[in-house]
């Protein structure tokens, strides 16, 4: 290696001297953090923190990837986007402020949508990859990817109050496929969009992320490869799961369908003639023939708690879509039921799992509580 004071300029030097004094980092540690390139995945929750310390640390080549624009909801926990960006591609704002903290930084965005056609290609450019996602296709596509090229992953999830964080690593450790061989059935784990989470959480996780990729270019300390931490947020809590590689698993030499693995199948819009789907003005006259006694029906609401609590449909009951999915609701198969969610995604799921068990007469809401909201009561919040 060449002579790092030499390499590092007399800005570096200055700019990053509180870390180059720490003697497990060092310079050379520090010449290794400006030659690092790692691409993250995502830069919603776990990616905004991850990549402002990543940036100010000294990553010289930062890739960021995401398909997605900035949201008002997104701003309670999204740090990196701010109410002016509202509208904006997720890459653009995130790339905006990285360079801004590093102007020294090579910052690429990567616009679009991971997938199978262009993940190896993607995930080829870099050394270490974070991964901030929140959907579990993805997840296991940037595992296999990174298994594939043979470099480590740094992941996070996060829910509600709980978070975890990982170090995996093909040959050297356990992947996310050795922790979780198998997805969860699809409807049985809320997303935060659907079950929510605190703010902070993705703050404390996702620096975690940035401390351990940190570990990883650097090479000082211990990672979490093999472990992964919890954190209870609520309670404050962090304890450690230890796992393993599985020694009888496959070794993946190529991507699948993520999807169809993940048991998603595709969104499509319902047929223009589906005889099942209410117009929210439809709703409306059934719901004062029903409280005239002119119709009968069960008009239900398959969002979760927190969904239910920002904004309802009066006269409706709430039946989580994973209570559905568990075969845990009980319904009369000779009663007209009419079902509604934040779009009509879920609740057509709901009927079709309705229609399966035997029930006749099962409709849903066209566009949900949202169609429900923009056409009816637009004085109610959305989210």
């Amino acid at each position: 290696m060449a002579n790092d004071s030499n390499r590092l300029t007399r800005d570096e030097l200055q700019r990053y001297s509180r870390q180059i004094m720490l003697p497990q980092l060092g310079m050379e540690g520090q010449q290794r953090i400006k030659d690092a390139r790692v691409l993250c995945v995502g830069a919603g929750g776990l990616g905004s923190p991850a990549l402002l310390y990543l940036a100010a640390a000294g990553v010289g080549t930062i890739g960021i990837v995401d398909d997605d624009d900035v949201d008002v909801t997104n701003l309670q926990r999204q740090v990196i986007h701010t109410t002016d960006d509202v509208a904006r591609p997720k890459t653009e704002s995130a790339a905006e402020v990285v360079r801004a903290i590093n102007p020294e930084a090579r910052v690429i965005e990567h616009r679009g949508r991971l997938d199978s056609s262009n993940a190896l290609d993607v995930l080829g450019g870099y050394d270490l990859v974070l991964d901030g996602t929140d959907n579990f296709p993805t997840r296991y596509l940037v595992s296999d990817a990174a298994e594939i090229l043979g470099i480590p992953c740094v992941w996070g999830a996060i829910f509600q109050f709980s978070g975890q964080v990982a170090v995996f690593h093909a040959g050297h450790g356990p992947t996310y496929r050795d922790v979780f061989p198998e997805p969860p059935a699809p409807g049985t784990v809320p997303s935060c969009a659907e079950g929510g989470v605190v703010g902070v959480l993705p703050g404390m996780i996702g620096t975690a992320m940035a401390n351990e990729a940190i570990k990883v270019i650097t090479g000082m300390g211990r990672t979490l490869l093999g472990r992964v931490a919890v954190l209870d947020a609520l309670n404050f809590r962090w304890r450690e799961l230890p796992v393993l590689a599985d020694p009888d698993r496959e070794p993946v030499t190529e991507l699948i369908d993520y999807e169809a693995f993940c048991g998603i199948a595709p969104a499509a819009p319902p047929p223009a003639s589906d005889d099942a789907a209410l117009s929210v003005q439809d709703l409306v006259t059934l719901l004062t023939d029903r409280d005239t006694g002119r119709a009968d029906f069960d008009l239900i609401d398959v969002r979760e708690q927190g969904e239910h609590d920002i904004v309802r449909i009066d006269g409706a009951r709430l039946v989580p879509l994973g209570r559905f999915v568990a075969g845990e609701v009980s319904l009369d198969p000779a009663r007209d039921v009419i079902l509604h969610c934040k779009s009509d995604v879920r609740s057509r799921q709901a009927r079709d799992l309705l229609v399966g068990a035997g029930h006749t007469s099962v409709r849903y809401v066209k566009g949900g509580v949202l169609a429900w909201v923009d056409e009816v009561e637009p004085h109610k919040p959305t989210y």
